[in-house]
């Protein structure tokens, strides 16, 4: 369960793309750069079938090879986490015959999603949305390469994207141990699309908390929290759209390489996508609003504040008047001659004069509050 505070804390996060180093302008395609600071390979592999699942780690591709002809009946599953070794993908790529052209785009860690139909395989690129403790948000590529009888996975992050597959192929729940490859490619896709809803589901929750703030108390933080969100649906889009067109790809091209099973299934993911893009739209125009609440508040505020200082103006604009009007010090009578000046100020020698100000001010002020308050100037009534 979210707290309050993570939930504030997700908005202040900005969505980060990793920024990797790209070839220069120029040069040759297929060029097989590491990118820096990424993790070694580690590589897992999970054979399984309707009866048996195998699991193994292997530290060379010598291995790999090894525990792939124990097992050639079955279906394999090698899992790669780490991009940080050039020769270990140039052999990968000699070992399953993969385009260098396609072992680039895995190691640029900035593909948008997208699927290419090679001799004997399948390319394809997802992205997926990974979360830190700190409610931080990165942007992470995952790769496929979807074969007759494996799947290779390849991602760059610690994190276990695909423990609930996994978790289905330990427990032999539903049939993803009696399907084939095509259907395990089919349950990472889904997994990575399913990965978008919790996303939508913080936001959406925060975008609810930010519209109650904005109706009771606007602060200086308001209108960064709404351009927060403005730019993460917009870059969110942009992931999801690209994820859609993909799947409808996958479904509107022919290939041997997906059984129908797996297409029937494939489209239940593909309408996932399209629920994603309807509550991010939806989510768009309630940001869009929020802005106008924001305006409406911060100018609410304004005319309330306006209205109070123009309520106490207005109180000690009679006030001031009469102070000024005493002021003046005219006398009643002639100091150096004692002749009397009726014309002048009759109230500045009389006994009860400072008494009688004060209670004709005071009773003016709450003549004044009385009318106001009447008028509805004060407040609610």
């Amino acid at each position: 369960m979210e707290t309050k505070q993570e939930k504030g804390n997700l908005i202040h996060k900005k969505l980060k793309f990793r920024k990797l180093k790209k070839a220069p302008p120029g040069s040759a395609p297929g060029i097989i750069t590491a990118p820096e600071g990424s993790l070694k390979p580690v590589v897992r592999l999970l054979s399984f079938n309707a009866d048996v699942l195998t699991l193994a780690e292997v530290k060379t591709l010598t291995e790999l090879r090894a525990e792939l002809e124990k097992n050639p009946s079955m279906v394999q599953w090698i899992d790669i986490r780490g991009l940080g070794d050039k020769l270990f993908y140039e052999e990968l790529a000699d070992m399953f015959s993969i385009h260098r052209l396609e072992i680039e785009d895995v190691l640029s860690g900035h593909q948008r999603p997208k699927v290419e139909e090679s001799e004997g395989h399948m390319f394809i690129t997802s992205r997926m949305l990974i979360y830190n403790h700190d409610a931080e948000i990165r942007d992470e590529q995952v790769t496929f390469f979807l074969f007759p009888d494996k799947v290779i996975s390849i991602h760059d992050c610690q994190d276990e994207l695909f423990q609930p597959v996994k978790e289905r192929l330990s427990q032999n729940r539903g049939i993803i141990r009696k399907s084939d490859a095509s259907y395990l490619g089919y349950a990472l896709m889904d997994a990575v699309v399913d990965n978008y809803f919790p996303f939508l589901e913080r936001l959406g929750n925060f975008l609810d908390d930010l519209e109650d703030k904005l109706l009771d108390a606007p602060d200086r933080y308001s209108l960064q929290n709404i351009q927060a969100s403005k730019r993460r649906l917009i870059l969110f889009r942009r992931i999801a759209w690209s994820e859609r067109e993909k799947l409808n790809d996958i479904l509107r091209t022919p290939s041997p390489l997906f059984s129908d099973v797996s297409r029937r299934y494939l489209r239940d993911t593909y309408d996932h996508t399209i629920q994603v893009m309807d509550i991010i739209d939806s989510y768009r125009e309630i940001t869009a609003s929020l802005m106008d609440i924001y305006l409406s508040s911060v100018s609410n505020k304004l005319n309330q504040v306006m209205k109070f200082l123009t309520v106490i103006s207005t109180i000690f604009i009679p006030l001031t008047f009469i102070v000024g009007l005493y002021g003046m010090n005219f006398v009643y009578f002639d100091e150096a001659t004692g002749k009397q000046m009726p014309l002048n100020m009759p109230e500045l020698h009389h006994p009860l004069g400072y008494v009688s100000v004060w209670g004709v001010m005071i009773a003016m002020v709450l003549m004044m509050i009385y009318y106001f308050y009447k008028k509805g100037w004060l407040g609610e009534r």
